[in-house]
């Protein structure tokens, strides 16, 4: 509701600039005319132009949805010049000028025809190409997140909040008559100074989604600390009509009509399975429809195979498809990458391999499915009835034991009589599957690459997209640096040299760190010291006693596993040969 706000305040503040001069006595010269006939044709003409430019926005702008990550950073320098068009009237005249060429033409065509509906909606549309510097960079932010976004009736609606506040601003411009011309002359320095402020906003917006900080904090927040909270949140968000919507009235008595036919289950409606439509590729499976699977109970998996919190969920979700699946379970797994290298499909079939994955996967390299669900977590899990409602959500590791119960539950539910089996799985997890020890955790995901860097104590200071030689000290907890030469980019850092490595100072059990064998795919070796001896009895599933180690797929490696006490350590991983990627560590 907050967005449609906005939306709907940004369209009536353009009113409130030394730009809209040119358009008032358009507006003005229907004052006192039937509005109807007048007022009324002339609203409806901007609207519509708006609208004419929504479509060529969506259609022209469907490239920032398919495109990969050098589309989103396209997309991004679009708002920032959008952000610096509302600093400068003078820049955003420039940039808009085709457009008030072609309204002033319309506009003196308008002039000279007899008042009348078809004469109203042309100065209406001439209004709306003429109020382009105003409009325009609002307009244009509106658009471009919408293109980043995806064509859905949550953007049409912000849009239509958009021209009907612009549409407000006009109807009262043209009902109060001349009496607001001299008004907004005196607002005009106020709006100017309003619509530079929103310019500044919009830029610190840009740097904020550049910086990862859109979706790295809200989607991987530490599970420790936060899980229990974010659950709770979103459960009232889908409880008040959010993201899952809210279940019908009819669909209510539905319900109640069923409890009388057998057994039936307490768990509230939080919304429809609507779609799986959007997938590149299945994988394990032909493509599935949420319609065919009417019928079944079905669990929705979003996960993403270098996630730590996604592969300690992978046993239990393992189990639970292969203990139920004659009893009318059908799990589908939805791999939405958050790293590039995971929208490559042979990285994907290797890991469903390494992790024994069975059962249905689809390829959602465009976060359609995504997007279908308003999905915002790795993992995330959604428990859909045999209905086809979503009846419970689980957002994030852990709760197993319920989660399963909401299965048998969902099961009893679609037969029609009392659960039968109450019995829950518990897999052996071994490696990085295994759950974490958050009782000891002190440490959290920490990012490579320079978009959502923190802690970073090398003193040459982060060189974006350039080789530099760094060079580390002694950091403190949960402080790291590079040694060696590398070239650090937006999600990775990449070894220039053989001997290059890097430091970490961290409190956990487990430390893990996603690495890949760069663009030519060549096997780098590495070899790890903690406490600047080898690991030992300390070390990692995925090297050796001694700490050594090798590269040969992208994908997330553990290496350490403190067998004893859990305590402050000092982590330290040195390349034999170049070429290495490092994206993230994780710890457990």
């Amino acid at each position: 509701m907050i967005l449609f706000l906005i939306a709907y305040l940004a369209g009536a503040l353009t009113i409130v600039s030394p730009c809209i001069l040119p358009v008032l006595p358009f507006v003005l010269s229907r004052a006192g005319q039937p509005f109807t006939r007048s007022i009324l044709p002339m609203l409806i003409g901007m609207i519509v132009t708006f609208a004419g430019v929504a479509t060529l926005a969506a259609v022209g702008g469907s490239w920032a949805v398919d495109a990969n990550e050098i589309g989103r950073y396209v997309a991004i320098a679009l708002i920032a010049g959008f952000g610096v068009t509302l600093l400068s009237p003078r820049i955003a005249a420039v940039v808009t000028r085709p457009a008030v060429a072609l309204g002033s033409r319309l506009s003196q065509q308008a002039s000279g025809k007899r008042a009348g509906v078809g004469t109203s909606f042309l100065l209406g549309v001439a209004t709306g190409l003429l109020w382009a510097p105003c409009a325009g960079p609002i307009l244009g932010l509106v658009l471009t997140g919408a293109a980043l976004q995806g064509a859905n009736v949550q953007t049409t609606l912000l849009l239509t909040a958009y021209a009907a506040g612009a549409a407000t601003s006009l109807a009262m411009a043209a009902l109060a008559g001349e009496k607001v011309f001299a008004a907004m002359k005196r607002s005009l320095g106020v709006g100017e100074r309003l619509r530079q402020g929103l310019g500044v906003a919009v830029l610190a917006g840009v740097t904020a989604i550049a910086l990862g900080l859109d979706t790295g904090l809200l989607s991987r927040l530490s599970y420790a600390s936060s899980k229990s909270i974010e659950q709770s949140l979103l459960d009232r968000l889908h409880g008040a009509g959010g993201a899952a919507g809210k279940p019908a009235g009819n669909a209510m008595a539905l319900a109640a009509n069923d409890a009388r036919k057998g057994y039936q289950s307490d768990l509230p409606v939080l919304g429809r399975f609507q779609s799986l439509d959007g997938a590149v590729e299945w994988l394990n499976s032909k493509p599935l429809t949420a319609e065919e699977l009417r019928g079944k109970v079905v669990l929705v998996d979003f996960w993403t195979y270098s996630c730590i919190n996604c592969i300690r969920t992978i046993p239990y979700v393992r189990a639970w498809a292969e203990k139920y699946r004659d009893q009318g379970l059908v799990v589908i797994g939805v791999h939405s990458p958050e790293f590039a290298f995971e929208k490559r499909i042979d990285n994907v079939r290797q890991a469903i391999d390494k992790f024994q994955i069975g059962y249905p996967v689809a390829i959602d390299n465009n976060f359609k499915i995504w997007r279908t669900f308003a999905n915002n977590y790795w993992p995330a899990h959604y428990f859909i009835d045999a209905k086809g409602q979503i009846r419970h959500t689980q957002f994030g590791e852990g709760d197993y034991e319920q989660s399963e119960r909401v299965i048998q539950d969902l099961l009893a539910e679609a037969a029609g009589s009392k659960k039968a089996d109450t019995v829950t799985v518990a897999p052996d997890a071994k490696g990085a599957e295994a759950a974490p020890d958050l009782a000891r955790l002190q440490s959290g995901e920490s990012y490579i690459g320079y978009l959502r860097a923190a802690n970073f104590i090398s003193p040459e200071g982060t060189g974006a997209d350039a080789a530099r030689d760094y060079t580390v000290g002694k950091p403190g907890l949960n402080e790291w640096g590079l040694t060696g030469k590398w070239t650090v980019g937006g999600e990775q850092a990449s070894l220039e040299q053989a001997g290059g490595g890097i430091t970490y100072r961290f409190s956990a059990r487990d430390l893990h760190l996603v690495l890949g064998p760069g663009a030519g795919g060549k096997k780098v070796r590495f070899q790890v010291t903690v406490d600047g001896v080898a690991p030992g009895a300390d070390h990692g599933s995925d090297i050796d006693a001694q700490g050594n180690g090798s590269v040969s797929e992208t994908r997330l490696y553990q290496l350490v596993r403190q067998s004893k006490d859990v305590r402050e350590r000092t982590f330290e991983i040195r390349f034999l040969d170049p070429g290495v990627e490092a994206f993230v560590f994780t710890f457990g």
